[in-house]
């Protein structure tokens, strides 16, 4: 589907009807990432809408020359809200650059947001300025690295924690697939004004709907320690950090990330018919 804005048009996709939950994938890749985590978790969930965007340069959505910056990223992002769920209330999911987007709007629209969703959220733009772990491989398949292109077994081994048939395969379908076709060139102009130009975690008061953290202990992109520097700002928030899980937890520990997610939505399910 497209939608046309005032100076873009953006891809999204929808899926089942209800109470809306906008996903936001991470830098790179594009909705696929969220579609192929999400979709057989909401297979046995009846209720909710899920409108997964591709951003501006990622997928099938254009990188426009007038977009700069992640604040111009936002701006798409809020205009698309008004478009395609104009005056409703709604939930979000963020993974990684989509965590910090994610949190952009709960600082411009915390009022008609019911619940978040943080997925290995990016907490510091500046790379040398964050908590990390080291690198740890928890399990290696040698025989199918051994199977796979020299450039595809450099990337596979130097993100994942688990790399094994299962993970490789939903890694290279969900993640890898929307990197290939990225344009680069406008991601490094966006990647040079990473942050936002405001201190988005500098809330005027808590964000009181619920929330999930869900971060990996081996993340070695946005590690998971930073994450917990902003949990204050969310006094309905579930923080959860697991093991034998890097940036792509969704796919390394898919069962506690499924199960995680679900009782965030009967959270904020709750919460709503309260």
């Amino acid at each position: 589907m497209e939608c046309t804005l005032q100076n873009i048009t953006v891809h999204y996709e929808v899926y089942g009807t209800g109470k809306p939950i906008l996903m936001i994938h991470g830098f790179s890749p594009d909705y696929r990432l969220m579609t192929g985590c999400m979709e057989p978790l909401f297979s046995q969930l009846a209720g909710w809408q899920r409108i997964y965007i591709d951003l501006p340069g990622m997928g099938k959505t254009k990188g426009e020359d007038w977009i700069k910056s992640t604040d111009d990223m936002l701006e798409v992002v809020l205009e698309f809200i008004d478009a395609v769920i104009p005056d409703q209330h709604f939930l979000l999911a963020g993974e990684s650059y989509g965590g910090l987007l994610a949190r952009g709007i709960v600082s411009k629209r915390a009022d008609v947001v019911d619940g978040m969703c943080l997925i290995c959220p990016g907490i510091i733009a500046d790379r040398t300025k964050r908590t990390l772990p080291e690198f740890v491989v928890i399990a290696k398949d040698e025989a199918l690295l051994a199977t796979l292109t020299p450039h595809e077994a450099e990337e596979f081994a130097s993100l994942a924690v688990v790399q094994n048939q299962h993970i490789w395969e939903r890694t290279r379908d969900e993640v890898f697939s929307g990197v290939i076709i990225a344009d680069e060139t406008f991601l490094e102009k966006i990647a040079r004004r990473y942050s936002f130009s405001f201190d988005v975690d500098a809330l005027p008061e808590p964000f009181k709907q619920p929330v999930l953290f869900l971060t990996g202990r081996q993340d070695q992109i946005v590690g998971y320690r930073d994450a917990w520097d902003i949990l204050e700002n969310y006094p309905r928030a579930t923080f959860a950090v697991l093991d034998r899980a890097g940036h792509n937890l969704q796919i390394e520990q898919s069962q506690l990330f499924e199960a995680l997610v679900k009782e965030w939505l009967d959270r904020v399910k709750e919460t709503i018919e309260a």
